[in-house]
């Protein structure tokens, strides 16, 4: 399991949380946050797996730094509220992405939560590098289009020419298009 951030109002509580995640599946690092500014400080420093907010907090309720930490990170986020007020909670938090477990804690109920959070992070993330792929190759095909252009205005190629031209100079010189259409956008023609 990843790094793990439990924000809890008590020292005590936020113990016992780990000592649950410990049996569960051994967190690399588990760090504890005693207010929710301490919990959105320490997102900004940090890339956590997983974020479990044990509400309430004292300076907060919680369920604001459960959404912004599952609309910012990629981390599964369970928010842990009492029972009377977990229906409500879950209205506010679960369009976010958070999952609401109402307390007390029934062990094998958090342990599926946890289960369905990783498998949701991992579905995320995956889904994220597939983005970050898709937007380089975008951009790719973006600066080939732009050299392209530059070729067809000051060499007075036809487009199949200038898409050819580019091609036969990135094998000749063992470079990626995106390389050939740099230097060419930087007046390497």
């Amino acid at each position: 399991m990843d790094r793990v951030l439990i924000a809890s109002a008590s020292a005590k509580s936020g113990a016992a949380l780990a000592q649950l995640l410990d049996t569960f599946d051994r967190p690399e690092a588990v760090a504890t946050a005693l207010s929710g500014a301490e919990a959105r400080r320490m997102l900004l420093e940090s890339e956590y797996g997983l974020v479990i907010v044990n509400a309430p907090l004292p300076d907060e309720f919680g369920h604001e730094l459960a959404s912004l930490a599952a609309q910012e990170t990629t981390a599964g986020v369970l928010l842990l509220a009492k029972a009377e007020v977990a229906d409500q909670v879950a209205e506010k938090a679960e369009p976010d992405g958070v999952l609401v477990v109402s307390k007390p804690l029934n062990r094998a109920l958090v342990f599926q939560a946890l289960r369905l959070l990783s498998a949701t992070r991992r579905r995320l993330t995956g889904l994220r590098s597939e983005n970050q792929r898709l937007q380089r190759k975008i951009e790719d095909i973006r600066l080939v289009d732009r050299a392209k252009c530059i070729l067809i205005e000051c060499c007075g190629m036809a487009e199949p020419e200038a898409h050819a031209y580019i091609e036969k100079q990135a094998m000749d010189r063992r470079l990626s298009k995106r390389a050939v259409a740099q230097s060419i956008l930087e007046g390497g023609v």
